[in-house]
């Protein structure tokens, strides 16, 4: 067993600071600014951590950095050691504790906040904290305890579940329908079609037997529920889950062009680190969301 004082294993705070911040931020510049350095100063840190830790941990490139796989791991340890910190104090005032929840905007929108009193009614001891997460990133911009992704369940690491099952299929605003003619599906593949990164069309067109690429025309929305909005104002076709659309399906707003739908290609999943899933809170919430979901 090593005699040498453990402070003297442990990398400098500043340094993994500046390593979590630029991986989180996807560069030294952002960093910097988030911590009040030069960018200099930050690579000068997060050398000095490659050096200690005899690892690689960014590839620079000259659009930048992105983590090497080492990198995405032991930043995976930091953070857990970053939140064991911040919750070292335990329950703190009161017997309260912190519950903190990143999710897409739309989601906690339409599906997370009309549950939400539900879940608080009982639980006067957890102080909530919300952030909006980034459906499009794979990291999550602000810490949280637990975080809901929208995802094909590849890429996820920590702990996580997927919340339901969905089909999608074509939406649009019946005004648009009628204003068009679109009744078939070759109606709808001729039709202005509203693109989303976060839902593509080719599950839908393999399932109506198209053989089409991904439409390169039309608006593109990085959030899903501007893309229904959108679709509702009469800007074109939208392609959704119809549990996200439930609320624009129910008021009319949407309809669907035709009944033909696909699988889903992502899902929503609820996730956490290995390490919080045994904090009491953050299981109560995931059990609760998952039962509250399928239903």
């Amino acid at each position: 067993m090593s005699t040498e004082p453990l402070f003297r294993r442990v990398p400098p705070m500043h340094a993994l600071a500046a390593f979590e911040a630029a991986a989180r931020l996807g560069g030294f510049a952002p960093a910097a600014d988030e911590l009040c350095v030069t960018p200099s100063a930050v690579s000068h840190r997060i050398r000095q951590l490659e050096q200690q830790l005899a690892m690689q941990l960014f590839e620079r490139t000259s659009a930048g950095v992105r983590l090497t796989t080492g990198g995405r791991m032991y930043l995976g340890r930091v953070r857990e050691a970053f939140d064991a910190l911040a919750h070292s104090g335990g329950r703190g005032t009161a017997g309260r504790v912190r519950l903190r929840v990143s999710a897409p905007p739309t989601f906690a929108r339409q599906l997370l906040m009309p549950r939400l009193p539900a879940f608080l009614q009982d639980r006067d001891e957890i102080d909530l904290e919300m952030h909006v997460g980034n459906s499009l990133l794979a990291e999550v911009t602000e810490p949280a305890d637990v975080a809901i992704r929208w995802s094909d369940g590849k890429e996820l690491g920590g702990v996580s579940h997927r919340l339901f099952e969905d089909r999608v299929g074509p939406l649009a605003a019946p005004t648009y329908i009628a204003a068009h003619g679109l009744r078939s599906i070759d109606d709808v593949a001729s039709a202005t079609l509203l693109r989303s990164p976060l839902l593509p069309w080719g599950a839908w067109f393999q399932a109506a037997g198209l053989s089409r690429p991904e439409p390169e025309r039309g608006a593109v929305f990085n959030d899903l529920g501007m893309l229904l909005e959108a679709a509702s104002a009469g800007l074109g076709v939208a392609m959704s889950t119809r549990r996200l659309a439930a609320a624009w399906l129910d008021s009319g707003r949407l309809v669907p062009i035709t009944e033909l739908t696909a699988p889903s290609p992502n899902s929503y999943y609820v996730t956490c680190t290995a390490a919080d899933q045994h904090r009491p809170e953050v299981a109560d919430f995931m059990d609760w969301l998952r039962e509250g979901l399928a239903e």
